[in-house]
């Protein structure tokens, strides 16, 4: 596969879909997405984020990988929930709602900027599941983001399918004493200007009727991702000559708008800290980030 320096949008290219309709027959599958990390691009991001952008040849901030590497489907080939439909790269989970529960993420060097890269895909696992809410569908892929034929980020990112059911409101865990805070009031405009960045069409983030009176929540909900970009940056800000090494979060429960949230930290070791989103109601999603 090979795509133009000059060509900002993205090149697919997908191993056969399984015969089988068994969800395990997935595992194995693999996806190459050619991109070019567009500067007018990050500057949305930026802009979406409140920070100034990186030129031409600087380092992409970390997690802004999640604004490229798009897979544009054309609307016949979503599902009805926004997403690409079900049993096209990702195994068939019909009937449930999907949900980007974490991750993991190792930043081996930078991705830069106005330059090609790739992303490599491998669905690594499917696992079906019984918890309290019923049924769940865990997919598990790896993604190889690389540039210039050097290995930048590697990330698993673990997808839920769960069956219809109410969204908790609120996490028992302790939220801790934070070193450092940034306060968010998440509006309707930064999730619609997140969700076009990042080509996500999941109606949850931009679809009020569809949130509340078909998936339940009692708002739009903020991205599991943009969280976790959002507490990386405020790591960032308050620890400027520190490097993120990997990161593993994992999403505890829903926010939505309007209720401010925060997004906090502290430095538990050296090398390590704790990242956290929290409100009122406790925890939304937690992190743990190696530095140097």
């Amino acid at each position: 596969m090979t795509m133009r320096s000059n060509d900002p949008s993205p090149s697919t290219a997908a191993s056969p879909k399984p015969p089988a309709a068994d969800p395990a027959a997935w595992i194995g599958r693999t996806e190459t997405v050619a991109d070019r990390l567009d500067g007018s691009l990050a500057e949305r991001v930026a802009v979406t984020l409140e920070v100034a952008a990186p030129a031409a040849g600087d380092a992409l901030p970390a997690l802004w990988h999640w604004a490229f590497f798009q897979n544009p489907l054309p609307a016949a080939g979503l599902g009805a929930d926004g997403h690409p439909a079900r049993g096209g790269f990702l195994p068939p989970a019909e009937g449930r709602n999907r949900m980007w529960a974490g991750g993991e993420v190792e930043f081996r060097q930078p991705l830069r900027v106005a330059a090609p890269a790739e992303r490599h895909t491998t669905i690594e696992a499917v696992d079906e599941k019984t918890g309290t809410t019923g049924s769940l569908l865990f997919v598990t892929l790896r993604h190889d983001y690389t540039q210039a034929g050097e290995l930048a980020i590697r990330e698993w990112q673990n997808i839920v399918y769960r069956a219809p059911s109410p969204p908790k409101t609120s996490h028992e865990a302790e939220v801790p004493p934070a070193q450092w805070r940034l306060p968010v009031e998440p509006t309707p405009t930064l999730l619609f200007r997140y969700s076009a960045v990042t080509f996500n069409g999941h109606r949850i983030h931009y679809d009020h009727p569809y949130a509340t009176e078909v998936e339940g929540y009692a708002g739009l909900v903020v991205h599991g991702p943009l969280l976790a970009t959002l507490a990386v940056q405020a790591f960032c800000r308050a620890n400027p000559a520190a490097v993120p090494r990997r990161l593993r979060y994992r999403g505890l429960r829903p926010l939505v708008v309007p209720q401010a949230f925060e997004v906090a930290g502290r430095v538990v070791s050296p090398g390590k800290a704790e990242l956290w989103s929290a409100n009122a109601q406790g925890m939304a999603q937690r992190a743990e980030l190696d530095f140097e």
